[in-house]
């Protein structure tokens, strides 16, 4: 296991490529039993063909990596983003147990910004909310993000411009197109790892309960920046309204359908 040519007095970090990424994972899922382990591990295989990076830091001394980030050419974006030129932060991730405070969070942020610096883009955009599933703005904004586009009821598109650039927008129905979508339909993709998990817990709960639940997965980046919400992995849909924009358990699945749908 080689480290990447960066390490810094505050941590290590470790860049993980196709050679390497059986030995080192990609952080957010360890055990190779999990349900969505191996699907992401084919999911990022095709992914580091189009440009995927994905860093692990880890605090000094420590073998086990406290945090994370995973970025790609805004292109290839599985974000409903127009972000052609950027390059477009998917997730970043610190395990805040131990390591709050420490300046985890902004020094994976730099190393983004140098890879798109050293690729000659024209800087680096993030989607974030201050829900759940997703890095807050405010480690982005404390980093030189502004915000450059919202979309209800929560999302915000941010990022770092080099300069003068080229307008940065959520695409569609400012980053939303459910109204295709009709009866429930559960649409996911397999670049968030916990789709799987989730998605077999709705399904199974969709068959005791005799409901009819249709199932996308969106296969590609271009039907990705075509999700029907800003969150983009994962989105459950009844009749082309968003009725949930983030990864659901089994029992949250219930109580939408039973008491805010009425469907059982």
């Amino acid at each position: 296991m080689s480290r990447s040519a960066v390490r810094t007095s505050k941590a290590g970090i470790i860049t993980v490529n196709s050679e390497n990424i059986s030995k080192c994972g990609f952080f957010c899922v360890s055990d190779p039993k999990h349900p969505g382990y191996e699907k992401k591990l084919q999911w990022l295989k095709k992914r580091f063909k189009e440009g995927l990076s994905i860093k692990l830091l880890f605090p000094p001394g420590e073998k086990k990596a406290a945090g994370f980030i995973e970025y790609i050419p805004g292109e290839h974006a599985w974000r409903p983003v127009d972000a052609k030129g950027y390059m477009m932060i998917h997730c970043i991730f610190i395990d805040k147990r131990a390591n709050k405070g420490r300046g985890y969070g902004s020094l994976l942020l730099e190393q983004c910004i140098y890879d798109a610096r050293s690729q000659g883009m024209k800087g680096v955009a993030v989607v974030a909310s201050e829900g759940t599933w997703m890095a807050s703005p405010d480690l982005f904004i404390k980093n030189g993000f502004e915000v450059v586009d919202e979309t209800p009821p929560h999302f915000k598109l941010l990022a770092r411009k080099f300069g003068k650039s080229s307008l940065l927008k959520f695409v569609g129905d400012r980053g939303r197109t459910p109204a295709k979508y009709k009866g429930l339909n559960l649409v996911y993709t397999h670049q968030c790892p916990f789709s799987a998990r989730f998605l077999k817990d709705i399904e199974e709960f969709a068959e005791e309960a005799g409901l009819k639940l249709k199932a996308t997965n969106l296969r590609t980046s271009k039907e990705a920046q075509n999700a029907p919400c800003a969150y983009g992995t994962f989105t459950l849909v009844h009749n082309g309204k968003v009725v949930a924009d983030h990864p659901i358990s089994r029992s949250r699945f219930r109580n939408i359908v039973r008491k805010e749908l009425k469907l059982i």
